[in-house]
């Protein structure tokens, strides 16, 4: 038996203890929000925050979690009621393909948690091994700084314009 605190819920499995973090959230616990990406802890899609720390729960087995506690984007809030940093997602329109979306904001909570106003560049160092394939890097980190407190970098507001009048322009 293995035991998980998973969202500030104890659970009791009956399964193989090096069965991925990644595999028992989704198929065990039914919480969906971990994407499998790469399956070997290279593209973000998975994580999770692992005691406060964000992990790739695609290449962590369930029996080296231990007791410390597990958190999804499940813990974060709801449709109807996302949480602080889900809604700067939302009202940046920082998914695209929306696969790459969970894990990038559990990392970003995993450093919001630790350091409320962080430095651009640690921002950008935390976010760097969670990828997104579309490209919407620039929203992501836009969503960040707005809930960090960050003002935008010098000439991003002047890119703004430039993307919005394109888009009037087709």
């Amino acid at each position: 038996m293995i035991s998980l605190n998973v969202n500030g819920v104890q659970h009791r499995l009956d399964i193989d203890p090096s069965t991925p973090l990644l595999y028992v959230l989704r198929n065990d616990l039914k919480l969906h929000g971990a994407k499998f990406g790469c399956g070997m802890g290279q593209c973000g899609a998975c994580t999770v925050i692992v005691d406060g720390e964000a992990t790739f729960s695609c290449v962590i087995p369930v029996s080296a979690i231990g007791p410390r506690p597990v958190r999804t984007l499940e813990s974060l809030g709801t449709a109807e009621h996302p949480g602080l940093l889900q809604h700067a997602f939302i009202k940046h329109q920082a998914a695209q393909c929306g696969y790459c979306i969970a894990g990038m904001i559990m990392r970003a909570q995993s450093l919001l948690e630790r350091n409320p106003h962080p430095t651009e560049q640690e921002v950008r160092a935390h976010m760097e091994p969670n990828l997104c394939r579309c490209g919407t890097h620039t929203r992501i980190l836009a969503a960040i700084r707005e809930v960090a407190g960050l003002p935008e970098p010098e000439g991003a507001s002047a890119t703004a314009q430039l993307h919005t009048q394109a888009k009037a322009t087709r």
